[in-house]
Formats: structure tokens, C-alpha cells, sequence
């Protein structure tokens, strides 16, 4: 579907699909906030404010009311709302019209059990608090324990207290609903049969649960099919079964081994719609800025290996982009790409930092703005040299510096490599 130009005379409603309760605010603020933000949990508690006590469904607002109430701009918003769709807080829907209507749906957060069992969430706190703090959480949302030993149980059962009626009365009661994760697979199911040795699972093995707990750990740890069948390997047992606390624990060492023990977190795949640039722009400079915006920061990184594998050194320096620097993925790309082409195909990291730091403090978020950045900077640097030189410096840089790629339309051949790369990276 196109992005959707959100205005603040669009109009919304909220409707409470489950039974919200204050356990789950505390679930909200001590679990899910340390993943995706307080932005994303401030629209989340602002919606379930809108709601009447009594009632399931709210009143028509404005996205003016939600600026207003959050003091934030309608983009924040949007990216906000999306956080909690991504995490199965809200669902969204919309109709086109003078103004436009959104229908947001609220569903109840996972309980602390859900929660800490769940392959991709539990990670990320665990990663994003550290040891201390993840423990503390967990003996907050532990159950009381108590001895019952030396206890008899004189509970009265329902026969004992009442009798059957033959009249009866029903009605539909609104329960407690939580949504899934959503997510495409990530693991081709077909590859990852064929990679094991034959007769050494049972296909019965794979059901739905399972399948789902193989695509979050995909998801969690960034393994593909063939890697994951070497883990799963391990976690066979001699019936064909697959020991799934096993299977969580290999899969996090094999991470942990190959990324100096750290644990993964959560990070924007790929460029937000909303600072994407306008559809239509045929240039090679407009192709080019759309393999920025549409490739993850991961894979474009991987793109400039020869074996396809980025180096543990240079995951971490991307980590940090991301998530200490909050570079927009996008920007991360140009940074990527103008840093690897000046510095003969090295990603120094002070240089990177540098970069990036600046870049952070002027409030660059878009390719395009990161490019024009980049130029400036280059020819400011270029110019500086040969004043200090009696000869010309020959200083690389991308090919997206030309002037001439503003308009130049790009050759067959050309169109057809970007093509390739944009369904090769496509979310």
C-alpha cells in the first residue's frame, strides 16, 4: 500500500478490543517501553485515555488533539503508532475521504509470562537493560511462592454450593485479547528441510508453534535458513523432535559468539515512509536515493562483501549508528557509502562517529538531506587541500556527487541492476 499522507484534521476513533486493566500500564512502562520508546507508549496511554471509563468506544478526535496532548509533531505520531502496530499493541485502519478516518484498535500487552517467554522481546529487554535491571524486572513479575505442604485443600467444588437452572441467559462479553507478533517468515521451511540430513526430523516436528518460534528467532538473532539448519541440528532428538529451549539457547550462544557476547536489539529496518522521497523521481540520483530508503542498513552493509557477511567489528559500529546515534536507516545507508568510498573501502570508526555525531546535531533524516550534506563537506575538504597543494587532489567520492545524475536518466542496464538490488532488499 502507498504512504498515506497523514494531516491533523484527520480524524480517528479508539476502540477497546480487550480488558484493559492497571497491571497492564505497569506491564506497559516497565516492559515494553525499554523496546520501543516512551514516545510510542505516551500515544499508547493517550488512546486508552480517550476512551470513556464506561465504554468501548471513543469519540471522534482530530490529530490536531493528539499534537496537542503529546506536544509532538504528526510524523513522531505516525512512527509512534506503527512502533505499536509492530509489536502487536494497536491495529489501524483507514478510510479515504474530506477529512480522512482512522479507526485504532487497542489490544492488551502479553502478561510478564507471555512476555519473558516470547524468543524476540525478551532478548531485546535483556539486551537493552542490562543483567541488573532484566533481573529485577523478572522478580517483580515473578509469582508468590508458598508452601502448602503441610496444607489440606477444602475447596467446595460448584455442584456443592449450587443447582443446574433449566433457563438461561447469554450474551457476548468483551475478554482479554493480545495480538501476535507480525511478521513474514523469515525462514524458507522447504530450504530448511532439505539442509538436514533425511530421516533426522520428524515433519510432524514443525507445526505451527514451532514454526513460529524458529521465524522469531530468525528475526531476533538476523540468521538465515541454511545457519539456522545447522542449529536446529543440535536440537533434535532421537525421536525426530525439536527440544525448543534447546533450539533458543544454541541459537543466542551462536549469536553471542559471533558478536563478542552481546545480545541483539531492536532496530528500524528499513527508512521510515514518511521521510522517504516523493515516487516518480526518474533520475539515476532519484533510483539511487531509493535503494537507500528501501535496503536495511544491515543488508546494504553486507552488499559490500565479497562474502556477503559484514565482520563483527563493523555490526557493532552499525549498532551504534542506529541505536546510540538514532540515525535514521536510510541516513545510515549514505553514511555507509560515503564513508567506505573515501576511506579506500575501510569503515574507520572515529571517522564514522564523527560523521554521524555532526550529522545527529543538524537533524539529518532523509537520504536525500544526507547526501547534500555529504557533497558540501566534500567539496569543502576538496577545496582546502589544493589550496595547500600545487597540484590538483584526485579525491574520490560516490557517484551520486556528479551534478549531472540530478536528471540524467539512467541507462537500461543501470535500471536494471538497481531494480535488482530494491527486490533483493524489499521489506
Amino acid at each position: 500500500m502507498k504512504s498515506i499522507t497523514l494531516l491533523p484534521a484527520d480524524k480517528y476513533i479508539v476502540i477497546n478490543k480487550t480488558i484493559l486493566t492497571e497491571q497492564d500500564r505497569k506491564i506497559l512502562v516497565s516492559l515494553y517501553e525499554p523496546i520501543i520508546g516512551a514516545n510510542a507508549i505516551s500515544l499508547y496511554l493517550t488512546l486508552w485515555r480517550d476512551l470513556d471509563r464506561y465504554s468501548f468506544v471513543s469519540i471522534d478526535y482530530t490529530h490536531h488533539h493528539l499534537m496537542t496532548i503529546q506536544k509532538t509533531t504528526l510524523e513522531n505520531i505516525k512512527l509512534a503508532r506503527k512502533t505499536l502496530e509492530g509489536v502487536g499493541l494497536i491495529k489501524t485502519y483507514y478510510e479515504s475521504g474530506e477529512p480522512n478516518n482512522y479507526v485504532y484498535e487497542l489490544y492488551s500487552p502479553m502478561t510478564p509470562k507471555e512476555f519473558f517467554s516470547n524468543p524476540i522481546l525478551n532478548v531485546v529487554l535483556y539486551n537493552n537493560v542490562g543483567i541488573t535491571e532484566y533481573e529485577l524486572l523478572k522478580q517483580e513479575f515473578s509469582p508468590v511462592s508458598f508452601n502448602l505442604k503441610n496444607f489440606t485443600e477444602i475447596t467446595a467444588s460448584l455442584d456443592e454450593i449450587y443447582k443446574s437452572s433449566t433457563e438461561s441467559v447469554s450474551f457476548e462479553a468483551i475478554g482479554r485479547e493480545t495480538l501476535p507478533l507480525n511478521m513474514q517468515d523469515q525462514i524458507n521451511f522447504d530450504l530448511l528441510i532439505s539442509c538436514l540430513p533425511k530421516g533426522l526430523l520428524n515433519e510432524k516436528a514443525l507445526n505451527k508453534r514451532t514454526k513460529e518460534l524458529l521465524n522469531n528467532l530468525s528475526f531476533a538473532y538476523n540468521i538465515d535458513t541454511s545457519k539456522m539448519a545447522e542449529i536446529l541440528r543440535l536440537c533434535i532428538d532421537e525421536k525426530g523432535g525439536i527440544e525448543k529451549e534447546k533450539l533458543r539457547i544454541q541459537t543466542r550462544k551462536y549469536y553471542q559468539y559471533n558478536n563478542q557476547g552481546k545480545l541483539p536489539t531492536l532496530v528500524y529496518r528499513a527508512q521510515p515512509e514518511y521521510l522517504k522521497n516523493p515516487k516518480g523521481d526518474t533520475s539515476k540520483k532519484g533510483k539511487i536515493i531509493e535503494v537507500f530508503e528501501n535496503t536495511t542498513p544491515y543488508d546494504f552493509l553486507a552488499s559490500k562483501y565479497k562474502t556477503g557477511v559484514p565482520t563483527g567489528r563493523d555490526l557493532k559500529l552499525l549498532e551504534y549508528l542506529l541505536v546510540d546515534i538514532s540515525l535514521k536507516p536510510a541516513v545510515v545507508n549514505v553514511l555507509i557509502d560515503y564513508v567506505l568510498k573515501k576511506n579506500n573501502n575501510k569503515l574507520n570508526s572515529s571517522f564514522v562517529e564523527t560523521i554521524a555525531g555532526q550529522w545527529k546535531r543538524i537533524g539529518i533524516e532523509t537520504a536525500k538531506d544526507a547526501m547534500e550534506v555529504a557533497e558540501k563537506e566534500h567539496k569543502k575538504y576538496t577545496n582546502k587541500l589544493n589550496k595547500v597543494s600545487t597540484k590538483k587532489v584526485n579525491n574520490e567520492a560516490p557517484v551520486w556527487f556528479d551534478e549531472k545524475i540530478q536528471k540524467e536518466i539512467m541507462s537500461e542496464e543501470e535500471e536494471k541492476e538497481l531494480e535488482s538490488m530494491l527486490k533483493k532488499y524489499e521489506n
